[in-house]
């Protein structure tokens, strides 16, 4: 009797947990080079942007010029205040825009030293730095492209489905994430609408929007392709788009690394170098 009540009140085993193949060596190849590239292409911009930090739209754009987004600094004295200002709103941000602390004193300077390459003022330096991890980056993104075209990686992993944008699907994702509700078991196999669609955006929006105005602020460039300048709407416009993208991108980047770490950050990097993700087996769990 003891036996059978033992039996009928045991604890269910837990759920059986099994590995898939969730990303291609490829794939995951070109992601860690798309870390580094974007990493040092970011922090060498940023040294590039102090040169002359404001930005204009149009072909021509002057320190004297009305400029629609400025990192700028004042100076009272000794005392100097950083301030952001965009259009006629301003924003002191002292100590980490406009100026920051380099060798223990205050300085004008847009970005601080700690997030440029080189932590000291050098425009032709940073210019090398990001002109190499350009082309490293446009390089990677083409072979990217190409196995995703090729392979059937965009039509297979990250086309949606009818069902996938349905509206109240998109809603349902959305009200998910927001109460960290994460796919589980068979769903985690794939690629959630949210991130279908984001992806997408990233991959055939904003990366050629900042790769094209990239090409369109090269003096060299314009003269072989001036096609470029009328699609920007000249070369200042240009500099506003690839600094807008820029930032949109690193917007992407801090929240896909939040939805990494809340929904898994082991089983997500681990997916990321060996390819091997962890999910519950559902059939098995009941």
């Amino acid at each position: 009797m003891t036996s059978i009540e033992q039996i009928g009140t045991a604890p269910p085993p837990p759920p059986a947990k099994i590995f898939i193949r969730r990303h291609s060596a490829l794939t995951r190849i070109t992601h860690w080079i798309n870390v580094l590239c974007l990493t040092l292409l970011l922090m060498s911009g940023m040294q590039i942007f102090n040169a002359d930090p404001q930005l204009h739209w149009g072909n021509y754009g002057a320190v004297e010029d009305p400029s629609w987004f400025e990192i700028a600094s004042n100076q009272d004295g000794d005392n100097i205040t950083g301030i952001v200002r965009i259009g006629r709103l301003s924003i002191t941000t002292t100590g980490i825009l406009g100026a920051s602390t380099a060798d223990g004193e205050m300085m004008p300077r847009a970005f601080p030293a700690w997030a440029t390459i080189p932590s000291y003022q050098d425009l032709a330096t940073g210019r090398r730095w990001h002109f190499f991890f350009a082309w490293l980056f446009v390089i990677n993104g083409l072979v990217y492209m190409a196995y995703g075209l090729i392979g059937g990686h965009f039509r297979r992993d990250l086309a949606p489905t009818a069902r996938d944008i349905a509206p109240r699907n998109i809603w349902h994702e959305i009200k998910d994430h927001a109460r960290l509700r994460f796919p589980q078991g068979e769903k985690a196999r794939r690629y959630n609408a949210l991130q279908k669609l984001t992806y997408l955006i990233v991959i055939f929006v904003l990366l050629p929007l900042m790769i094209g105005s990239g090409l369109t602020m090269s003096p060299a460039i314009d003269a072989g392709y001036p096609f470029l300048l009328d699609i920007f709407g000249g070369r200042q416009s240009a500099r506003s788009i690839h600094f807008i993208t820029a930032w949109s991108l690193v917007a992407f980047v801090v929240v896909h690394i939040a939805m990494v770490i809340l929904s898994g950050l082991w089983n997500n990097m681990r997916s990321m170098v060996t390819g091997r993700y962890a999910i519950i087996n559902e059939e098995t769990d009941r």
